[in-house]
């Protein structure tokens, strides 16, 4: 069976996504920079064709504004990184100023970024989200090739679940590449951090509940396939949920069940169609939640697990060397004072932490536990400015939303203030592919 051109391009853009799945989300520079190339590679190969070119084009001259605000914040990233004389270094970062001078140094130029290296990759991460926006608007361009996406995604969805539960069930050794034993007593799948796993599959669950929702809808009704395709798809949901719930990641645990219960209200409120066979997997999913932590795992997990902030604050007032997470998060935004103009570098927390905390061991200096504080930071106001006019200009311009993205924007505005899971690149990518595909102009 000779494959069409779209399923082509677009198998190769679910290849880019399996490597960042399987490399832990593409959560170090060396991953960084092959994605780059081959997102790179992906988006000039698909300009080559007049359709794609031209689906590319219009999107462009729709969204200037959006792009032009993007490229200057990119721009402001590049000059974090560009080497400035000392004197003027001064004016821009005086933290930078003080501590090269107390190292006597001799140089005389030096960057805002107190990581130069770890803010390149950035730009580079950076480049490929809008390299990705115009892929995903040039080979995603129907209801088709949406349920084509979403199929993709709930069986990366279920592999990465049953790969996760298999490991966790045998004591969690590390297995080639895969580090499994930072959680010994949680699921992680492919991933180092268990919230990292449960986010990545919460998106595979609405993948895998859209794609039931526009089943019939869709060309799969008229096929044979139907049937047995909606079986694999309520198997895949059992996993992806058995995967969030075993991960024991108290925020991945608290956005499964808002997810069910917001589709449930949804369904039963709002929804125009009677799908009651869609009603009874969402209950299956509240049901899967509560049989296996309260029968399995034990009733006192039944509701510990949703109080992600319950560690956070109840460390406050400790008199341990360990710092909460609360208190990362505190520090991290005491220090927006010292870099609120112009930031102290993409990629740069983890230094400035080990800077401000020289005999503190750093294994807790790699995120602020708070992305918004951190994006902030590093940023600087004037960066984080240049991206929020961006982004809302793309996504609230003259635009009309599915009922998917509201939670999807839930979600953002819960990890934006209690987790770090948007410094991670395919988090970041998943937020994109839905806020794109499920994007329409009102005209």
């Amino acid at each position: 069976m000779q494959l069409s051109k779209n399923k082509k391009y677009q198998s190769l853009f679910f290849f880019i996504l399996s490597i960042y799945i399987i490399f832990n989300g593409g959560n170090s520079n060396i991953a960084i920079q092959i994605n780059f190339i081959l997102i790179s590679l992906l988006f000039l190969h698909c300009l080559k064709d007049k359709n794609y070119y031209l689906h590319f084009k219009i999107f462009c001259s729709k969204n200037k504004i959006s792009i032009f605000f993007f490229i200057s914040f990119i721009l402001f990233l590049v000059f974090q990184i560009v080497p400035l004389p000392i004197e003027y270094l001064k004016l821009f970062s005086h933290v930078k100023y003080e501590y090269i001078s107390k190292l006597s140094s001799n140089g005389l130029y030096s960057s805002i970024s107190l990581s130069p290296s770890n803010s390149i990759f950035q730009i580079f991460n950076f480049i490929s989200l809008l390299i990705l926006i115009f892929i995903l608007k040039m080979i995603f361009y129907t209801d088709r090739h949406k349920n084509r996406l979403f199929l993709f995604l709930s069986f990366a969805g279920f592999i990465s679940a049953f790969f996760g539960i298999i490991i966790y069930l045998i004591g969690s050794p590390d297995f080639l590449i895969f580090k499994n034993t930072y959680y010994p007593n949680s699921a992680t799948g492919f991933f180092v951090n268990r919230t990292v796993f449960a986010i990545f599959l919460l998106f595979c669950l609405i993948a895998s509940l859209e794609f039931l929702k526009n089943l019939d809808e869709s060309k799969y009704k008229k096929k044979n396939n139907s049937f047995f395709l909606k079986i694999y798809i309520r198997l895949f949901i059992i996993f992806i949920t058995i995967g969030i719930i075993t991960s024991f990641s108290r925020i991945g645990n608290f956005l499964l069940l808002f997810t069910a219960l917001a589709y449930l209200i949804y369904e039963f409120f709002y929804s125009k169609s009677n799908n009651k066979s869609f009603r009874n997997i969402i209950l299956l999913i509240i049901f899967f939640d509560i049989i296996i932590l309260g029968f399995y795992f034990g009733s006192s997990e039944l509701f510990n697990r949703f109080l992600f902030l319950k560690e956070d604050i109840s460390e406050i007032s400790s008199t341990e060397v360990n710092l909460s997470r609360f208190q990362i998060a505190k520090f991290a935004l005491d220090q927006l004072y010292h870099f609120k103009f112009f930031g102290y570098g993409a990629g740069s927390f983890e230094t400035m932490f080990q800077i401000m905390f020289e005999n503190l061991d750093n294994r807790y200096a790699n995120h602020a536990h708070s992305d918004i504080i951190e994006f902030i930071g590093e940023f600087g106001f004037i960066g984080f400015a240049l991206l929020v006019i961006s982004l809302s200009n793309f996504i609230f311009k003259k635009t009309t939303y599915h009922f998917t993205n509201l939670v999807i924007f839930s979600f953002l505005i819960i990890l934006l203030f209690f987790d770090f899971s948007l410094h991670i690149p395919l988090i970041q990518i998943f937020f994109i592919i839905f806020l794109t595909i499920n994007r329409r102009i009102i005209q």
